[in-house]
């Protein structure tokens, strides 16, 4: 006898974003916000750390391409 596996629905990060700020739209973009200033912060600083060998020319970038 096989037993079906239940698969819980995928969570919307939006939605949590919003529930983790109490449905605060502003306080959530605000930290999201905080959040990629950090994060391309921390890319430069990897950016600046790495050498060219390592990557084999590629380097990281803080745009989409």
């Amino acid at each position: 006898m096989t037993h079906a596996i239940k698969q819980e629905p995928e969570a919307d990060p939006v939605e949590h974003a919003l529930a983790w700020h109490d449905g605060d739209a502003r306080a959530a973009i605000r930290t999201l916000l905080d959040d990629c200033a950090h994060l391309r912060q921390q890319l430069a600083i990897a950016k600046a750390a790495m050498g060219h060998g390592y990557t084999r020319g590629w380097l990281p970038s803080e745009e989409r391409e």
